[in-house]
């Protein structure tokens, strides 16, 4: 299975152990403008499991690509269908078979990527 395929299943089951175990050890998360850094699987995972899937929060991720990048929007999935809220672009840096960083940027990015901004 491909790393996008195994991220997207990851992601959008928000399981976080099955989304830690494609980062590499010193991977990181950013999130310009926003001042806000971790760096290291276990600083990585603290994030996804306080803010990222926190209480029922699941997403639902479009691939597209950002610089030659591998990217997804993504999407808060709404309790009623078709009310899924944009929460941004996430761009993944590849090292080999790892995630060696991803980048999220605001929602205000996705329709410059063709994608929906709701």
């Amino acid at each position: 299975m491909q790393l996008t395929e195994r991220f997207t299943r990851a992601y959008e089951a928000g399981d976080v152990d099955a989304i830690i175990a494609l980062f590499s050890d010193d991977a990181w998360l950013t999130m310009p403008p926003a001042p806000l850094e971790y760096q290291g699987r276990d600083q990585i995972v603290r994030f996804l499991i306080a803010i990222a899937f926190r209480g029922d929060r699941t997403y639902r991720l479009i691939p597209t690509r950002a610089n030659s990048q591998l990217a997804f929007g993504a999407y808060v999935h709404a309790p009623k269908p078709g009310d899924d809220r944009a929460n941004g672009l996430l761009v993944l840096t590849l090292s080999g078979d790892r995630i060696q960083a991803m980048t999220r940027f605001n929602g205000s990015v996705l329709p410059s990527f063709g994608l929906p901004s709701s």
